[in-house]
C-alpha cells in the first residue's frame, strides 16, 4: 500500500519515539481499541460531536477495519500526521470529511465534520457555517453542492489561504501537540 514512508536517514524523529513508548506502555496487547486510542491522546470526556470527529479519525487509521488500530497502523498514522507531503495530508483530509464514503464530501459532512474540530481546538475564527460556505464558495467548481477529491485537492492547492486555513484547523498535528503539551486547545 506503501503508507509508510522510510524515515530520512537521521533517525525516527523525537515525536515519533514519544508515540512509540507511550503506544507500548498504554497498549501492550499492540491492538488499541477506540477507548485505549482516546485514553491514549488523553481525549477522553470530549463533547458529541469531538467524539464523533475521533471515531472517525479512529476508522480511517484502522486500515485493515478490525476494529483496532495495531502498531503499523499507528505508526503509519502518525508519519502521515507529523512528516505527510501535502498531497497525501489533501487526500486523508477528503477522507475525513466523506463520512459517508461515498467519494464526494457534501455542506452537511463539512459542517460537522469542522463543528467537531473545532470542540477539539477551541477554533472560532468563524462559525462552521460560514467556513462551509466559504469552501464550498471557493472550490466546487461545478456548483453542484459536493466536492470530488480532484475538485477538493485542486482547489485547495490553487489557494494558498484556504489551504493555510485548512491545514492549521484540520491538521491533527495541532490536536497531538496540544496533548503531547498537556494542554487540550491549542493555540
Amino acid at each position: 500500500m506503501g503508507a509508510v514512508e522510510s524515515l530520512p536517514g537521521d533517525g525516527p524523529a523525537p515525536e515519533m519515539h514519544h508515540y512509540y513508548s507511550k503506544f507500548m506502555r498504554e497498549c501492550p496487547s499492540g491492538q488499541l481499541s477506540l477507548h485505549e486510542f482516546k485514553k491514549l491522546l488523553d481525549l477522553q470526556g470530549l463533547d458529541p460531536q469531538g467524539d464523533i470527529y475521533i471515531k472517525r479519525v479512529f476508522d480511517i487509521f484502522d486500515l485493515n477495519q478490525d476494529g483496532f488500530i495495531d502498531f503499523l497502523e499507528f505508526i503509519a498514522a502518525i508519519n502521515l500526521v507529523i512528516r505527510g507531503k501535502i498531497d497525501q495530508k489533501l487526500k486523508w483530509y477528503f477522507k475525513l470529511y466523506d463520512a459517508d464514503g461515498n467519494g464526494y464530501i457534501d455542506k452537511k459532512e463539512l459542517l460537522s465534520i469542522f463543528t467537531a474540530i473545532q470542540a477539539i481546538n477551541g477554533h472560532t475564527d468563524m462559525s462552521a457555517e460560514e467556513f462551509t460556505d466559504m469552501v464550498f464558495q471557493k472550490i466546487d467548481v461545478n456548483n453542484d453542492g459536493e466536492l470530488t477529491l480532484e475538485e477538493f485537492v485542486n482547489g485547495l492547492e490553487k489557494d494558498e489561504d484556504l489551504m493555510e486555513l485548512i491545514t492549521k484547523s484540520f491538521d491533527l498535528s495541532n490536536v497531538l501537540k496540544a496533548i503531547q503539551s498537556g494542554r487540550r486547545h491549542s493555540i
